[in-house]
């Protein structure tokens, strides 16, 4: 249980972020939702971030919604300056925030994509993670404690999506290994975690041309966030990228319908 702590989850109005918020919140925990979607604004297929506070509440946390456009670093800076009014402390941070550019992505050359594709999915997945991790480390290596969690993907190590996603992904996983080393002195974890075929609303909704038939719930990350937020021993595995399946199977939780989904690498 994580009562008594507090989080920011990035970018979680929907999908994986919601999915992680509503586990935080199931732990007890005081999870900050961030996103640009407020409530009276959703896109057809749903999700707000007052919508996934409210959730959160509902599991025994407390959700708090914060309105954050995460390519603006004053707005990000204000987020943690909330955060450090109302309580003082910061626990855990999720850098999960993502932009898709509109226009088609699959299948296309990077050389017939608009170059604003790189730049959307460089600021706001990438450097998005870098301006919120040096805010959250500025708290926690005073505190000498933390967890920071980075979603990546397999699109780290294996073509998904289309070039721009990959190189995004593999930056992630660097950051993760870089400022790892910077703060293990501080005693503050850092990882990546590589969910495999989520069923997002974008997913269900038949945007990404992903087979389902072997798939997970968003939470599954989220409990993978607490498995290692958990865990004493959990400096050993800072720096490092793990599969969201393949830490259920190890740490012995399961999804939301009490099946270990199969790692992707195992396919």
């Amino acid at each position: 249980m994580l009562e008594g702590h507090v989080a920011i989850v990035t970018g979680a109005s929907r999908g994986v972020g919601k999915g992680v918020a509503l586990a935080l919140g199931a732990a007890r925990a005081t999870v900050y939702v961030t996103g640009r979607t407020r409530r009276g604004q959703a896109p057809a297929i749903g999700g707000t971030i007052d919508d996934t506070a409210d959730e959160v509440t509902a599991r025994g946390g407390r959700g708090i919604a914060i309105a954050c456009d995460h390519a603006d670093d004053d707005a990000v800076a204000a987020v943690f300056a909330r955060v450090d009014a109302e309580h003082g402390r910061l626990d855990v941070l999720v850098n999960n925030v993502f932009a898709i550019p509109e226009g088609r992505l699959h299948d296309v050359p990077f050389w017939e994509q608009p170059i604003a594709v790189w730049d959307t999915m460089m600021t706001v997945g990438l450097r998005s993670h870098y301006v919120a991790s040096v805010h959250a480390a500025r708290r926690m290596t005073v505190a000498r404690a933390g967890v920071i969690a980075n979603i990546s993907s397999f699109g780290a190590a294996s073509y998904q999506v289309n070039f721009a996603y990959g190189v995004g992904k593999a930056g992630v996983d660097r950051l993760t290994r870089d400022s790892a080393r910077d703060l293990r002195p501080f005693g503050v974890t850092v990882v990546s975690l590589w969910p495999g075929v989520v069923r997002t609303e974008r997913v269900l909704a038949g945007q990404f041309p992903y087979d389902t038939t072997i798939s997970e719930s968003p939470e599954l990350t989220g409990r993978a966030v607490l498995a290692i937020a958990g865990d004493p021993q959990r400096a050993a595995r800072s720096g490092k990228p793990f599969v969201v399946a393949e830490l259920a199977a190890e740490y012995g939780f399961t999804d939301v319908d009490g099946t270990t989904p199969q790692s992707l690498r195992r396919r």
